[in-house]
């Protein structure tokens, strides 16, 4: 067994990875330290390849066992470096994002919500780790309420509803916030700053309920 865990650990790796859609958000704090754990590993097998192709270049490539090795571990590793996020992107799975909106914070922290053309939302919030909120909305008239919200951890509560608007910090007509409040008496309200709207596509499309 112990010849194939070299085998096994890289398959676990590349999984791990390539899964990361599904787990990292629900991590929270913990997303971080993973990501650094991530690395190490990476670097690991890395040193572990250099090692494989001394032995087999010693071995004479008579070796099948560690040919395969060899063939796994440059497949991860390379595959890993140009998609770290992944082969699949399993965002554009779940449907066609219809609004987004994102906001920096202090130290890099980044919000990016979307709104998705079968009435689901996700935000995530990557500050120090990677929060993740998931839920449904439904729109009427001009506003955008939450439904069914399954909120990230470290989170209390979250917003009600959202409402778009013309942007407060520039004054060409042509950008916009999407400013959401967490209930009717909420007078200050948090914006987002729109990067693409394509909620006219949902003026004849009703939610599954």
């Amino acid at each position: 067994m112990k010849k194939y865990g070299l085998i096994l650990t890289t398959i676990i790796f590349f999984l791990v990875v390539n899964t990361s859609y599904y787990w990292e958000g629900k991590l929270g704090l913990l997303a971080f330290p993973s990501f650094i754990l991530l690395i190490l590993i990476y670097f690991g097998l890395g040193i572990a390849l250099i090692r494989q192709l001394y032995l087999i270049i010693k071995e004479k490539f008579g070796n099948k066992l560690r040919l395969l090795t060899i063939g796994l571990l440059v497949f991860v590793l390379i595959i890993t470096f140009l998609r770290p996020n992944g082969l699949i992107n399993f965002d554009k799975l779940e449907g066609c994002d219809i609004l987004v909106a994102e906001r920096e914070g202090a130290a890099n922290c980044m919000t990016t919500l979307k709104l998705k053309d079968d009435f689901t939302f996700r935000e995530r919030n990557v500050c120090f780790g990677v929060t993740e909120t998931k839920g449904k909305y439904h729109i009427k008239n001009d506003t955008i309420y939450f439904d069914n919200v399954n909120i990230g951890r470290h989170l209390d509560e979250y917003y009600s509803f959202g409402v778009v608007k013309p942007s407060k910090f520039s004054k060409d007509g042509k950008h916009f916030d999407f400013v959401r409040y967490k209930s009717l008496t909420d007078t200050l309200g948090h914006e987002l700053w729109i990067t693409k709207n394509e909620l006219n596509k949902l003026r004849d499309k009703k939610p599954n309920r």
